[in-house]
């Protein structure tokens, strides 16, 4: 079994695909506008948004340091992506409406048991963190989605130096709020930041919302499954 779960104190989330998921109407909207204005379909990939963010972040370092400079990318971001994608009118002034749209404008969901599952471990007294590989918007995003008030630490990996699974990203984490690894639980969706939180000695968890039934005690498939174990713990 997982053993004494009440000596942990802490308890830090990932961001996205954890408590919250992007918001496909914004995803078809701006397919859709790119696709207008380019009088061609627009098909966006993973790759396709790496080098456009490469070509936006070009000459600065780091790429963004605080809300407005990050605002300031984003900007030139969209351009690069209405250039190459072959617009030629008004690119300025459509890289403005995308942006307005699409950077920190609700452009995050909710998982149905995220609220419920926060207010759960903020009840019995844990403190609860955000650890995530984004950008300075990070609790702008959370006050936006009516979760912000759960965390005591937002702990963004354009900040701290360093992306998930980087030791330096989760001992931030630590520092924020003045515990030390083994009083912390944490859970990511991707198994390599799972992973590197259990290199510097967290308990780990692996939400995998995909998945039915795992063996592995150790993945998740809902947020609610933390507190299934839980339950199950303080009856050993």
């Amino acid at each position: 079994m997982l053993g004494d779960y009440m000596k942990f104190t802490t308890i830090f989330f990932d961001r996205d695909d954890t408590l919250v998921y992007n918001c496909p109407d914004k995803a078809a909207w701006r397919d859709a506008a790119i696709s207008d204005w380019s009088c061609k379909p627009f098909i966006f990939s993973y790759e396709k948004m790496y080098e456009t963010m490469k070509l936006a972040g070009k000459g600065y370092t780091p790429w963004y340091k605080d809300v407005q400079t990050e605002r300031e990318f984003f900007l030139r971001y969209y351009k690069y992506l209405l250039i190459n994608e072959g617009v030629k009118g008004e690119v300025d002034i459509r890289a403005e409406i995308l942006l307005n749209e699409l950077w920190c404008n609700n452009e995050l969901l909710l998982f149905p048991e995220t609220i419920e599952v926060l207010g759960h471990f903020k009840q019995k007294g844990y403190k609860i963190g955000v650890i995530s590989n984004t950008s300075p918007s990070l609790k702008i995003t959370l006050q936006q989605a009516g979760i912000a008030d759960y965390f005591t630490s937002f702990t963004a990996s354009s900040l701290a130096g360093a992306s998930k699974p980087s030791p330096i990203i989760y001992n931030a984490a630590l520092e924020a709020q003045g515990v030390t690894a083994e009083e912390c639980i944490f859970v990511d969706d991707k198994d390599y930041c799972v992973q590197g939180a259990r290199d510097i000695g967290m308990t780990a968890f692996n939400i995998n919302r995909g998945v039915e039934i795992s063996d592995n005690e150790w993945v998740i498939r809902d947020l609610k499954d933390l507190i299934r174990h839980e339950r199950i713990m303080q009856n050993d």
